[in-house]
């Protein structure tokens, strides 16, 4: 039976880059890579209401870098950045190097892929139907100039006794293109009923031969928009209109027959 290959790690080098950016000898390279997952899991912890989509991890000379990338810098920062001083000094303490702590926003965290997966995990936690919460993930993602995004769900969803899997996908999301651009992001929910694991594919695009997104990618056209805007309900607006002068007849019969009843 066929599997897919991770689609971070299948574009390595070709159109995305690395979140740890350092070297290390075969001596090292294990205790630096357990102290990234420390520091990964602590910032998870940390902020776990600050939105934070993606943490990448430098190492230039005995000092660390760490870039956090987030759609709410005011609550990475705090009050006069009293919050953002203390994190600095819990990472340097953690690391044991000095420690510089960048901050760079998500201008779209409707189509980020972690914080859409992040943002249903939550959902699902507060018994929102996980239905509405992929539905209204993948709308609001395709608005904001996304070209294709899918959604899955596992789990025991709705506190069904057998778990299963359903997902929804809406535009175009090309896994074995490695020019198209795939944000993947997975979450968990942690219910009554168990964890939920949700997957997020979000395609935005195709590079241009010298590397950069098209800029006519980054926001949707007015006329998609309007373009996507479907009826309200299953039936077309003609046809409603249509029964409308037969409705009101019948209604006009009905009350000419009380009035006979009445007299």
């Amino acid at each position: 039976m066929g599997q897919k290959v991770h689609p971070t790690g299948f574009r390595l080098a070709v159109s995305r880059n690395w979140n740890s950016r350092w070297y290390a000898d075969d001596k090292n390279f294990g205790s630096l890579l357990h102290e990234d997952v420390k520091v990964r899991e602590y910032l998870k912890r940390k902020l776990k209401n600050a939105s934070v989509g993606r943490v990448v991890i430098e190492r230039p000379a005995k000092t660390a870098r760490i870039t956090i990338h987030t759609a709410r810098p005011g609550v990475v920062i705090g009050k006069g950045g009293d919050d953002i001083a203390q994190l600095n000094a819990d990472l340097q303490r953690l690391m044991s190097v000095p420690v510089h702590v960048g901050i760079e926003e998500i201008r779209k965290p409707e189509i980020d892929a972690q914080l859409i997966a992040d943002s249903i995990a939550q959902q699902l936690e507060k018994r929102i139907m996980f239905r509405r919460a992929m539905k209204r993930a993948i709308s609001n993602a395709m608005r904001a100039g996304a070209k294709g995004i899918r959604i899955a769900s596992s789990g025991r969803l709705n506190g069904i006794e057998i778990a299963r899997t359903e997902w929804y996908r809406e535009g175009r999301v090309p896994l074995h293109t490695l020019r198209a651009i795939i944000d993947y992001a997975t979450s968990e929910a942690e219910t009554t009923y168990g964890i939920i694991g949700i997957k997020v594919w979000v395609y935005r695009g195709d590079l241009l031969p010298n590397g950069e997104l098209p800029p006519e990618l980054a926001t949707p056209a007015e006329d998609d928009r309007r373009a996507r805007r479907r009826p309200r309900g299953d039936r077309p607006e003609s046809r409603r209109r249509r029964r409308r002068p037969a409705a009101a007849q019948q209604n006009q019969q009905a009350d000419t027959a009380a009035e006979a009843k009445g007299e």
